[in-house]
């Protein structure tokens, strides 16, 4: 008995040292404003105090704790570490036909680590990732967190589950002859597409991605039509809820996203085509829109040179200027928003660059901001953790230069990037420190 308390003494000795080990030292950050993510006013003579990986307060000309260590970033804007809600981040484009018939998912996992760093160099602590081969994903999320490699916060999917034939079967275009090997998301039948969110979450998923329609950078005919009946959708939806896992809808075409929302997922992933009835059903359920409205221009710019087939062009100068137009009417209408910009189908680190867009169809600068902080934490689920300038919350923090409500591209460019107290960019001009 006396050697179990000494067991037990011991222990607790250990935990509290252990615990008094991962506090970090006391540091205070100085800027000119602060945007906190929640869409209140900005802040002027911010100061923001961190212990260890978290806030304990922010305000503005706050008292600065003795020995504190000091970062003066001079007449800059201190805002939220930025989350972005669809990211591919093991895969970048490159020649269509060389990725196919040549690289496999080992190249991917080799790569991802350097599309990561360059990630949360531009300031995105955070992303949920919608796809990925192989588990690769949920393998960098763990090197990740264990400070093996560098990047940012991931919410992972593992893969799409999607239909034979549809947007998640890597197989469509192929030869019959050609035998692609390893995991797939390609499950059909409601008791297959049961299984198939059961494999997701076995292998560590923490959101399930449905792939509700037909796609653009793929080879099947259609780029919007269903892929699945209202009862494999609603099974689906219903097996990932069960296990506590929300679910992003891949739906480009008006009839799949309907069909997507009334299965009860949580987010519509680009949204193109939606029709009146669907946004008035999105604000109805609060199903949130994440729409990649920057990527058409880099698609229609560079895809051609990379031999994608015409097809894929074709289909997506049907959903560019479409999508950004629904966006407006979905932002008019009062639909929830979270950002969320496919990086990965084009260079990783440039995701920043859909701010403006953002703004050129129908947000305001502020709500831009919102879009890629407290509510893209809420569609989350991690509002407790990320997504705001708050006292409890990780100290996931961005400046830059100047003020981002009079020029949204300044978000393009952080001086300053800091993830869970710890920073990992800090520009020497024009952000100044002592």
């Amino acid at each position: 008995m006396r050697l179990n308390r000494v067991v037990a003494a011991c222990l607790l000795s250990l935990t509290t040292l252990a615990a008094q080990a991962a506090e970090g030292p006391i540091t205070a950050i100085r800027a000119a404003r602060l945007i906190d993510g929640l869409g209140s006013s900005p802040i002027r003579d911010a100061v923001v105090i961190i212990d260890g990986e978290r806030i304990v307060a922010a305000g503005s000309r706050l008292a600065i704790p003795a020995g504190a260590t000091v970062i003066d970033l001079g007449d800059a804007t201190l805002l939220p570490g930025f989350i972005d809600c669809h990211t591919h981040i093991t895969g970048e484009p490159g020649d269509y036909y060389k990725s196919f018939v040549r690289d496999s998912h080992i190249d991917d996992a080799v790569r991802a680590h350097i599309y990561a760093a360059r990630t949360l160099q531009a300031g995105f602590t955070t992303i949920r990732n919608l796809g990925a081969g192989e588990f690769v994903d949920i393998a960098l999320r763990r090197a990740i967190d264990e400070g093996v490699v560098s990047g940012p916060r991931i919410v992972a999917a593992g893969h799409g589950i999607g239909a034979t034939g549809g947007h998640a079967d890597d197989g469509v275009g192929a030869s019959p002859y050609i035998a692609l090997q390893g995991f797939s998301g390609v499950a059909d039948g409601v008791e297959a597409v049961r299984l198939k969110v059961r494999e997701q979450v076995k292998y560590g998923a923490d959101v399930i991605k449905m792939v509700a329609t037909a796609g653009v950078l793929s080879e099947e005919d259609s780029v919007g039509a269903p892929q699945y009946t209202q009862a494999e959708m609603d099974a689906l939806v219903d097996e990932a809820h069960r296990w506590d896992r929300k679910v992003a809808a891949h739906a480009h075409g008006a009839e799949g996203i309907k069909m997507a929302i009334r299965a009860g997922v949580d987010s519509i992933e680009h949204g193109s085509f939606i029709d009146d009835e669907g946004i008035a059903m999105m604000k109805a359920r609060g199903t949130y829109l994440v729409a990649d409205i920057y990527n058409d221009d880099y698609i229609l710019a560079e895809f051609g040179k990379l031999n994608y087939p015409q097809k894929i062009i074709d289909k997506e100068r049907l959903v560019g200027r479409v999508q950004r137009e629904n966006f407006r009417k979905a932002v008019r209408a009062g639909v929830k928003i979270a950002y969320g910009t496919d990086a990965g189908v084009y260079p990783h680190g440039g995701n920043g660059r859909q701010f403006a867009k953002h703004v050129e169809w129908g947000q305001t600068p502020m709500q831009a901001i919102v879009a890629a902080t407290s509510s893209a934490a809420t569609l989350l689920g991690r509002d407790k953790d990320i997504g705001a300038v708050a006292a409890g919350r990780f100290a996931d923090l961005v400046a830059v230069s100047g003020d981002p409500l009079a020029d949204i591209t300044l978000l393009e460019r952080p001086g300053f990037v800091m993830k869970g107290g710890v920073t990992v960019r800090r520009d020497a001009q024009p952000l100044a420190s002592r």
